[in-house]
């Protein structure tokens, strides 16, 4: 029985528990499910939700780059197009967009309601729109701008929007509603410099960027009465400017430019899709306005028919390059206090300047130095006439390139400045190479062993014949001035030592002639003659001649034009084969004087020694 009793309520309790766990599994089932829901939906809508690529900074005065956004661009291998809408905050631009993409709100960009700006900085969807344009595939990306005159922010960050959305974009759509306003003309400044500077060069074979095709949107709620583009073409009429007001001068100008540049903007009206604004993105197609679908398509396809691929330097942009060039551009933009297009004209005139400066050097390193200064100049002007002859045929900017050439000019300075640093040291190593050669030359004709001014004098018109030749350049003045002074030093010193080293040399050679001429050959004339000129060179000379008076006597140049025949001539270098010479007489006269007697050559000779009273035949007498 207690069994019994307690079977059922051990089945009741097990039964509790099951139910308990299959309710517990349920739950987790689904929330699993809706988890997983979620996470779908939200991956579904983040492959096309928008996200931003700039960013204001913290005081939303300058731009700044939002990196993880712009890895999406730069996985775009295709060329890349850019299509951006700018105008008023509140003014439907996102909308627009979303029209324009036929997307939903929650799909496309954001729309807000509310008094302040929804969208901050530039955004972009992460999915870009790919188009085909004359037979090749373009990425299209539309760019949703942060509206105008906002609250808490200043009009200098309003301009870097609007002039970054200018040069980035291939359409620039001015979404504008019921009307245009003095201010929206003043805003355009920007527009018609950027023009002004490159839309005059986009035919040519260097395209820095063309500018964006103008598309003025006016969005009204009535269509009677005047077009859209005779409104356009009433507000770039000129003002009456009778009291000379500095703006309306500058408002007039503007206008005259935007009406120049008729041939690159569009007037397009587009009717209020639905009286309730706040609801739009509730309503679906067949809830709007049947002429606001209409206008809305034929929007459509005029800017399909306005989309070219963005081309910058002469290239079209893929991925990575137009995410460079939105960095290279928003440092431009925030160098300033203000946006300028001259900052802008100088990023594309870069590189034309490295290109002129290249070709300078080229032109330049043809001078081959060292050369003087005159040919350097020569080289100089050449080829800075070549630089700037090509920096005007390939520079951007009408108006704003002055920077930029004073840079190209300030460059070519710095070069030409190395250029004649450069040819100084090769100059004075050059000139200070023949210098030691002339010295070294001038100090071994110092020391010759058998003194010859011939031959000094023919060193040194050498010497000084080559350094002329090839010392050139801006340190040969300095160089021949040394040059002289060490030639004039090493004559002076030569003329100086010549008389005493030939006199002391004809002394030596007078006691030779006497040693030969009584041992060797034993010839009586000979000795007496050496014996005379060497009694002439230590009585006479030193009694009666001065070592000044000494050089000037006729006499003594008779000596010296006959010792500069023999020790120096064109034939013969005595200084150099004295010793061979001297050796080879030397064993001729010692094989005449041990074999001539017994050949009979003795007997043909002037009277000698020969002990001719000791072999007399007559008798001797007491």
């Amino acid at each position: 029985m207690g069994w019994r009793a307690r079977a059922p309520a051990v089945m009741g309790w097990r039964a509790r528990a099951l139910a308990v766990l299959v309710v517990a599994a349920a739950a987790l089932w689904c929330l699993a499910a809706a988890a997983a829901g979620a996470a779908g939906d939200a991956d579904a809508g983040g492959l096309e939700r928008a996200f931003p690529i700039v960013e204001p900074d913290y005081g939303h005065t300058k731009l700044r780059l939002a990196k993880e956004g712009l890895e999406a661009i730069q996985r775009i291998k295709t060329p890349v197009a850019a299509v951006s809408v700018i105008g008023p905050y509140r003014s439907g631009k996102s909308f627009l967009l979303n029209q324009l993409l036929s997307l939903s709100c929650d799909k496309g960009f954001g729309v807000g309601h509310m008094r302040d700006t929804k969208t901050k900085g530039i955004w972009v969807l992460d999915t870009p729109i790919e188009v085909d344009i004359d037979g090749s595939i373009v990425s299209v990306l539309y760019l949703d701008t942060e509206g105008f005159e906002s609250v808490g922010k200043s009009n200098v960050y309003d301009d870097r929007i609007f002039a970054l959305a200018t040069v980035l974009s291939s359409v620039l759509i001015y979404n504008l509603p019921e009307t245009i306003r003095e201010a929206d003309i003043s805003r355009l400044s920007f527009a018609v410099e950027i023009a002004e500077e490159f839309y005059g060069r986009v035919k040519g074979q260097d395209v820095a960027f063309e500018p964006a095709k103008l598309l003025w949107l006016i969005q009204r709620d009535f269509l009677q009465g005047k077009s859209v583009q005779q409104m356009v073409d009433e507000a770039l009429q000129r003002v009456p400017n009778n009291n000379g007001d500095k703006y309306i001068n500058e408002i007039n100008q503007i206008r005259d430019s935007l009406a120049v540049m008729g041939d690159n903007s569009t007037a397009f009206s587009l009717p209020q899709p639905h009286l309730q604004r706040t609801q739009l993105c509730d309503l679906d197609d067949k809830e709007l306005d049947p002429l606001y679908l209409k206008r809305r398509d034929q929007l459509k396809q005029i800017v399909s028919s306005l989309i070219k691929p963005k081309v910058v330097q002469g290239r079209t942009l893929n991925g990575t390059e137009f995410v460079s060039f939105l960095g290279q551009i928003v440092e431009v933009l925030n160098k300033g206090e203000i946006p300028s297009t001259g900052s802008l004209v100088e990023v594309f005139n870069k590189a034309i300047v490295e290109r002129c400066l290249k070709l300078y050097n080229e032109r330049m390193g043809r001078a081959g130095l060292p050369v003087s200064v005159d040919k350097l100049q020569q080289f100089h002007d050449l080829a800075k006439d070549e630089a700037r002859s090509l920096f005007d045929k390939q520079h951007f900017g009408k108006h704003h390139a002055a920077q930029s050439t004073s840079k190209l000019d300030e460059e070519i300075i710095k070069v030409f400045r190395n250029f004649g640093q450069a040819n100084e040291y090769q100059s004075s190593k050059l000139c200070e190479a023949r210098f030691s050669e002339c010295e070294d030359k001038m100090e071994h004709l110092q020391v010759l062993k058998l003194p010859s001014m011939a031959k000094f004098d023919a060193g040194f018109l050498l010497c000084n014949q080559r350094f002329e030749m090839d010392c050139i350049g801006p340190a040969k003045e300095s160089y021949q001035r040394r040059m002289s002074k060490m030639l004039a030093r090493s004559r002076s010193l030569f003329i100086k030592e010549y008389n005493n080293k030939l006199f002391n040399w004809l002394v030596i050679f007078s006691l030779i002639m006497v040693v030969i001429g009584r041992f060797v050959i034993k010839f009586f004339l000979l000795e007496i003659a050496a014996w005379v000129m060497f009694a002439f060179l230590e009585t006479y000379t030193r009694l009666f001649w001065s070592s000044e008076s000494l050089y000037y006597n006729p006499v003594w140049h008779v000596v010296v034009s006959t010792w500069e025949t023999i020790v120096y001539n064109p034939i013969l270098d005595l200084d150099r084969w004295a010793i061979p010479i001297l050796a080879v007489l030397s064993f001729l006269a010692i094989y005449w004087r041990c074999l001539g007697g017994r050949k009979g050559i003795a007997r043909s000779l002037l009277p000698l020694y020969n002990g001719s009273y000791r072999s007399s035949n007559r008798p001797r007498t007491d």
